[in-house]
Formats: C-alpha cells, structure tokens, sequence
C-alpha cells in the first residue's frame, strides 16, 4: 500500500473507529456498566452494539482468504479501502449533523476511552504490513474488546465498593440520634424525596441524596463525604435493577421509616419475573428490612402497593405500622387523601384532608395532576414527624420546578416546551400525556420507546401510542424498537390528520417541529430525545 494511500484510510478508519468506540462507552455508561442490563435486554443490546458494518467486515474477511494471494492483494485493499472511506466519510456527515453520541467524560469513562484507543493504535502499528485485514478484524471485535476491558475495570471496582460500603455502616452506626428514611418505587422516588426534604427541612436538620444518586455506591459515598453529626434525618433514594439490591442499600443505611411511591414494569426484564421485581422496586425489602417500631408509607393508588400494604398489615412484626395515601378516600380508607385538585400550566392545587379531619390548601409551582399523589406521601410523613399542615403548605410553594421531574420553557417561535427529558417510565410517560392535554393548541410529542420491559413491552407501548393518538396531533418515535406497537395503537385512537412518525435525528426532529408548530403549540419531550434538540427549541 502506498504510504500517502495508508495515512487517508487510517485517517478515515480511525475517524469511524472513533465513532463506534465512543458509542460503545456512552453505551456502557447508561448501562451503568452492568452486564445484568445488556443481558436483560439482549437483542436490543447486541443491534446497538453489533452494528451492520460489523456484517460487512464479516464478508470482507472471509473474502480475504481468496483475495491475499500476493496476485489479488492490490484488489483485496483497494476493496477495504474504499468501505473504509465510505465509513469514514459517513462518520464525519453525522458527526456534523451532530449524530455522534458521546459518554460523560468520568474518570472510568476516560480511562475505558483511553485503553481502548491505545490498544487498537499500538495494534495497527504492530500490523501495519497488513492494515487492511486487521481493520476489518478490528470492525468484528471492537465491541467484544470493550466488553472484556469493562468487565476487567470490574473487578477492582468490587473491591472498592465493598469497601466504601463498610465504612458507610460503620458510620451509620455511630449516628444513634439519625431517622433515616428510604423511598423506593418504579417512579415518583425523586420527586417525593424533593418534597419530602422541603417539607422536613421546616423543623429538622435534613439530608437528602442529590439527582438521581440511587445506587448503593452512590448512597454509601453520599454518607460518607456528606453525613454529619448534626443531621437528624436522612432521606435516601434507593433505586434497584435486581432483587436484593434494595436490601443491600437497607443494609447499609437502616432506614427507620420506608415509603413505596408506586410499581409499574419499569426493568421488568432486568429482574426476570414480577416477583423478584415487587420483592425490591415493589417494597417488599424495604418493609421488611424496618425495625420493629419503624413506619411504613404506600402509595393506596398503585395496586402493587395496596397488596403490599394487605400482605405487610397481616404479617408485619410488631409496632411496625404502616398507612396509605391517595388521590380520593371514596373506595380506600387513607390515612391522607386530596380533593378540588386544579391543574394549571405552571402549578397544582388541592385540599389535603387526613383522618383526624386536619385539612389545608396546598400549591406548589410544579407541572402535572401527578405530582398530588407524590406530595401527599411527603406530606403523610412530614405530619407522622411532627411537622404542621400550616409549615408544610408554605414550604410547598417554595418548591423549585426544577427538582420535580419536567419543567415549561419557552422556546422559539413562542413554543411551550415540556421538558421531561430527565427518565422516562410507562406511568410517567401517561402522565405526562394527561398534563399535556391542558394545552389548547397543537401538541407534539418526542419520544424513544422504552426499556427493560420485557414480555410487557408490546402491550404497554400499544397503551402509549393509544394515548398519544388521544392527545397529540404529532408524535415523533425516536427509535424503531417498539414503533410499531406504538404506531397501532396511535392509529386506533388518533385525531383527524395527526401523524406519528419515526426519526431519530435531531435536526430533522427541529424542523418537522417548527415547520409543523407555531406561537402558543406545546411541545412534550420525553425521555431520552435526540442531543441537543432541547437546546436547539429553547436557543
């Protein structure tokens, strides 16, 4: 190969090289890196990280064995290079139309980046006298190479983190005065911690885990850098993709107080069966891990609750006492239930009523009839801890949009932009829907079909695209996976002319949007949407 023919096609390899590496990585990183959340969605996570040209690199090399004969190996490279140009070329299109998609730059990540691009260059240079075939070899097993070099940092990471767990509970231990509560669910768990903190803050000296910190590692590092002497209560978000994870973080923490905010088949697949997901997601490890005279909140409205509430009220050890929330008191006997609730673009209102007939009016500047129920749980346990409705309302208006899930920007052109990027779930998705229907103009949504929900998937995006149809007069589906189901149930249920549509790029999404939308239309995005569309709209 000619050398100035060599530097082009190592300078276009590497350009589609760096593509597919920082895929895998930003890939990896919303796995969290566990190998439990690629194998519970397996054929979704071999077609991301086995793409078509991995088929094509197959094809060249077993094409390789006629064409390296020293008569055919002009012809055997100029075949590489020109599908290695082409790829190149293709990277380099995307990379402009902002198409890449590239992890956070976390210490493990930059480390994951930084062996993985050492290893395949010092390679190359090693194979340099046969670039052709070891690029195409490259392309097969660049995806295996990161898996292995994953599963290696994994390792050291284990011991770590055992570590750090222990001197988490040796700390816990020594804080005797400490309430620490625990909040699990498949949604709602952010939220109410937000409200929860607002509400405890009045009277107490409180600490929460921050974003969505939910992990055992990030809990146990949140007490070790962050918990002091002086807290009295600590709110833990504890979030789980396999049974007994919720027991580990319990373990660690021993929370005295524990609330459910609600169960859907959110990572249903992760945890293989319903039962091991109501055994940690649905609370079961929690209520179980409490001591004998902790408290126990469920939401009343979520069936999976309301068994766990029958189930834990028949075999709970005793003192243990557990009490349920809800929108209405008409068919459950709650403990605190919510009526006159009005739903505003930019607020909520309702009565919060209790047993003993304490009622008060409350506000809080956040968006969806959703967030009542969230509320109320926090309210239910402000109130067991001593805190008034009177101190509770005033710190609900005081609450920032910004911590509770979506927030309303405007965008260009005049365009109300519900920005419900931050996660996404069967339930929160529905709900974002019901609080888009408020909006009296067009309304669009953005959104990728969801994850890890097993044999459940079919059925619960053919709900969703059943909704969609009944609210939106655009829907733009950002990933095929489940587009068809949603597709047939937005055609069962849609408006005259609306139009669900498929596209996973970001400047495309931009200007269907603003071609179709004008001043005073609503644009919903949920989940995972394309990068950088949010700043594109509101720009």
């Amino acid at each position: 190969m000619v050398l100035s023919t060599f530097y082009i096609l190592f300078l276009f390899w590497f350009i589609h090289l760096s593509q597919r590496i920082f895929y895998s990585i930003y890939f990896w990183q919303i796995k969290e890196y566990r190998l439990d959340r690629i194998k519970g969605d397996i054929k979704k996570s071999l077609k991301t990280l086995l793409p078509k040209t991995v088929a094509l690199a197959i094809i060249l090399w077993l094409f390789s064995f006629v064409y390296l004969g020293k008569e055919y190996i002009f012809l055997w490279d100029m075949l590489v290079s020109s599908v290695f140009y082409l790829l190149g070329a293709y990277s380099i299109f995307t990379l402009a139309r902002r198409g890449w998609k590239f992890p956070k730059f976390t210490k493990k990540a930059l480390l994951l980046l930084l062996l993985t691009f050492g290893a395949t260059i010092y390679l190359s240079l090693l194979f340099i006298k046969n670039f052709s075939l070891f690029i195409v070899i490259t392309e097969i097993f660049i995806a295996i190479a990161t898996l292995l070099l994953v599963q290696i940092l994994q390792v050291p990471t284990l011991f770590i983190k055992k570590l750090i767990y222990k001197k988490a509970r040796e700390k816990i231990k020594k804080l005797k005065n400490l309430a620490v509560i625990g909040i699990t669910g498949s949604y709602g768990k952010s939220s109410t911690k937000e409200f929860l903190y607002a509400f405890l803050s009045k009277k107490y000296k409180v600490l929460k885990t921050t974003g969505n910190i939910n992990t055992e590692i990030g809990v146990a590092q949140t007490v070790l850098k962050k918990l002091k002497p002086d807290h009295e209560i600590f709110i833990v978000e504890m979030g789980a993709y396999r049974k007994g994870e919720v027991a580990l973080l319990c373990d660690i923490v021993k929370p005295k107080i524990g609330v459910v905010t609600g169960v859907n088949e959110q990572h249903l697949s992760l945890f293989g069966s319903l039962d091991n997901l109501l055994s940690a997601e649905g609370g079961r490890e929690l209520a179980d891990s409490l001591p004998k005279d902790g408290k126990l909140f469920l939401n009343g409205d979520n069936k999976y609750c309301l068994d766990l509430y029958k189930k834990f009220e028949g075999s709970a050890p005793l003192g243990v006492r557990a009490k349920i929330y809800s929108l209405s008191n008409k068919l459950l006997d709650s403990d605190i239930w919510s009526d006159s609730i009005t739903v505003h673009k930019n607020e909520v209102s309702f009565l919060a009523i209790d047993k003993s007939g304490d009622l008060a009016h409350f506000g809080a500047n956040v968006l969806g009839k959703q967030n009542v129920q969230n509320i109320l749980g926090a309210i239910l346990v402000a109130k067991e801890l001593g805190v008034n409705f009177g101190d509770i309302s005033d710190a609900c208006k005081k609450i920032k949009p910004n911590l509770i899930g979506a927030t309303l920007k405007k965008g260009k052109h005049n365009i109300d932009i519900i920005d419900s990027s931050y996660s996404s779930n069967p339930d929160g998705v529905l709900a974002d829907l019901d609080y888009l229907s408020i909006f009296s103009n067009k309304k669009i949504i953005v959104m990728p079909c969801l994850i890890e929900l097993g044999q459940a998937s079919s059925k619960i995006h053919e709900k969703i695209g059943k909704k969609i149809g009944q609210v939106c007069d655009l829907a733009i589906i950002t990933n095929k996976e489940n587009f068809k189901d949603i597709e047939k149930g937005f055609n069962s249920t849609k408006k005259n002319k609306a139009k669900c549509i498929l596209c996973n790029n970001a400047k495309d999404a931009y200007s269907m949007i603003t071609v179709f939308a004008k001043s005073g239309d609503a644009v919903l995005l949920e989940g995972r949407v394309p990068g950088g569309l949010i700043k594109m709209l509101t720009n």
